[in-house]
């Protein structure tokens, strides 16, 4: 039995009558005639009761006629769905972020309009974390605090940031619009643990240290907004990038510092060997939202 003689047996069946459905399949009578005979053959049923006068369904073929218009529609459901995949319109596709910034919040709703029926799977993950996951194709897709351009990586800026300090609202410092570097020589410092991101951790170390501030970390927190947390909580003053003076929590306040500091960039980072197309639309709606930013600073 096949898809051809479910349809032939269909037309019958509406028709309940051979030349006319052969008509309405552009085909003759006896060709029809013996399909219907094979498939009747095939299931061991008989599916029409013929006279000369007439034609009518039997009781297995009422039943027969419900499940092979179930199955038709399911069919074409099927290709529909296959050919919308293959398009990137449906599937999923599963992203790791190191914190919730506004670019990655902005490119998620962005792809969300576009591409609705996509089930977005998010996971909250270190720099190195990420990695690990995408080299294990865990993930599909990462935004991470380093550049990864090699055998199996590849990576483009999505967002690029300067440094922030978080003080407690009651903290000294938090009188200065911009704080002077060397007023931080001896403050406790919170801060991100290497080990899960050695890029980020090292540009802040390098910066101090040609500052000839040798940083006093009392304090390690792999959430960003951990740490927003504990200097509210006074364990400490943080360095952050820019985009986390987004979290909004009462206690802390966010200050730049007054000597110019370097850039923190926001990485896109994706496997070479990635060729779903859903991930090829997330990264076409990465890049546009890069340029949209890039036009507005």
């Amino acid at each position: 039995m096949d898809l051809r003689q479910i349809r032939y047996f269909i037309m019958v069946a509406e028709e309940l009558n051979f030349s006319r459905a052969a008509e309405r399949l552009k085909m003759a009578q006896p060709p029809l005639s013996q399909e219907i005979r094979k498939l009747e053959e095939q299931l061991g049923v008989t599916l029409f009761h013929r006279t000369r006068r007439q034609v009518e369904l039997s009781d297995s073929g009422r039943v027969f006629l419900e499940e092979a218009r179930r199955t038709l529609l399911q069919v074409d459901r099927t290709i529909k769905a296959t050919q919308l995949a293959d398009d990137g319109k449906i599937g999923h596709l599963t992203i790791g972020f190191v914190d919730s910034t506004d670019m990655v919040i902005d490119i998620i709703k962005r792809f969300r309009e576009s591409f609705p029926n996509i089930h977005l799977v998010l996971c909250e993950m270190a720099t190195e974390q990420q990695l690990k996951a995408l080299h294990k194709k865990e993930i599909q897709i990462g935004f991470i605090r380093s550049n990864q351009n090699n055998k199996i990586l590849t990576s483009e800026i999505c967002c690029e940031e300067s440094l922030s300090l978080v003080l407690p609202e009651n903290h000294p410092l938090a009188s200065f619009p911009k704080v002077p570097i060397h007023l931080l020589a001896n403050e406790p410092f919170i801060m991100f643990p290497r080990h899960l991101g050695a890029a980020f951790y090292d540009l802040i170390i390098s910066y101090f240290w040609e500052n000839n501030i040798s940083l006093n970390v009392v304090q390690e927190a792999v959430q960003m907004h951990t740490i927003v947390n504990l200097v509210a909580a006074g364990m400490g003053i943080s360095v952050v990038p820019s985009s986390v003076e987004s979290v909004k929590r009462s206690g802390v306040v966010y200050r730049k510092i007054q000597e110019t500091t370097p850039r923190v960039n926001l990485y896109v980072s994706w496997r070479h060997d990635e060729t779903s197309t859903v991930a090829q639309h997330f990264l076409t709606v990465v890049r546009e939202a890069y340029l949209s930013s890039q036009s507005k600073s």
